[in-house]
């Protein structure tokens, strides 16, 4: 069982990704352009992606708040591994306000995810183990989480923190990087910068892919699992970035570490859906229903666990063979 289907997406991906035009936001840079002239172009991107969409997640058109999720990590990530170019230190405030928009998000984004989840871990159970009202309890039970989730991001959405947020971002990426923004490799050449900080994000990706493989089966390694995805996830968006400039090797890459990311994205929504009907069957038992089919559901997903484990470690062991890190060097 997988759960790819409540992941797809139904927004085109940015024009950048494929080395074309920038969409409105300006134009693609030439390959000799500066470290600073490349993040930002990113940066304007991403910035206006998370602009437009917008009006989606007001609307809670599906997928709208995981793609509005997805580009706040972009944005940070950029700020995160691109410190270089970028000094921390003048966008740490941002970074935070992103992952606080971010984490809003995640939320929202986990009680629309999880219940089709779960409704798809259901479907090929045998009728005679669906014991009790199970269909019902996860709607009862996910439905009014995610009208919460959706008025909470709503709020978030009209606020002044929010508008803030966007002034601040608009600010940076307005025009080119002057002053205390401007990094120590800002005006080098991208081609020499940005290939450096992906690896750096790719040595951290392995570390804890390795610490990963070591820690002991169950909650220490799902939450191992969980970190490394996070720095797969940021290894994949500074290729993003750096594939501008450094072209097809770049663009593997953050290929194959998207593939990673994917797996280990689905190990933790089997981790999360294992937590989820953990709670569904106790408030099962306490209402006097059969709690069967809850126990049954958090086995499946224990073994799907299990085997998108040595899924990942397989899928990184392809995403990082040697002439895919060439380009690193």
């Amino acid at each position: 069982m997988s759960v790819t289907s409540t992941k797809t997406l139904t927004r085109p991906e940015p024009a950048w990704q494929h080395q074309r035009d920038l969409p409105i936001v300006g134009t693609r840079p030439s390959r000799s352009a500066t470290a600073g002239e490349v993040v930002l172009a990113y940066l304007r991107v991403q910035a206006h992606e998370l602009r437009s969409l917008d009006p989606a997640v007001r609307a809670d058109e599906y997928d709208a708040v995981h793609q509005m999720r997805v580009t706040t990590r972009r944005l940070r990530a950029t700020l995160r591994s691109f410190g270089r170019v970028i000094p921390r230190a003048q966008t740490a405030h941002l970074a935070g306000e992103l992952k606080w928009l971010g984490q809003l998000l995640g939320a929202a984004r986990d009680d629309e995810v999880l219940p089709a989840h779960l409704r798809d871990a259901l479907r090929p159970v045998p009728a005679e183990d669906v014991i009790g009202p199970v269909h019902a309890r996860v709607q009862g039970h996910f439905a009014p989480r995610r009208a919460a989730g959706h008025a909470e991001v709503t709020e978030a959405l009209d606020s002044p923190r929010y508008a803030e947020l966007m002034a601040e971002l608009d600010l940076l990426t307005a025009g080119p990087l002057a002053g205390r923004q401007i990094g120590p490799k800002a005006g080098d050449p991208a081609r020499d910068v940005l290939p450096k900080a992906v690896r750096k994000a790719y040595r951290q990706a392995d570390r804890r892919m390795r610490r990963a493989r070591r820690a002991p089966s169950g909650p220490a390694r799902d939450t191992a699992l969980h970190q490394a995805r996070k720095s797969a996830r940021r290894a994949r968006y500074a290729a993003e970035a750096a594939a501008l400039t450094s072209g097809k090797p770049a663009r593997r890459f953050a290929s194959q570490t998207k593939k990673v990311q994917s797996v280990l994205g689905e190990h933790q929504d089997a981790v999360l859906a294992r937590e989820a009907a953990r709670d569904l069957g106790i408030g099962a038992h306490l209402a006097g229903e059969n709690a069967f089919t809850y126990g049954l559901l958090h086995e499946r997903e224990r073994h799907q666990a299990a085997r998108l484990q040595a899924a990942a470690r397989k899928t990184w062991k392809q995403a990082t063979r040697k002439r895919r890190l060439r380009w690193l060097s």
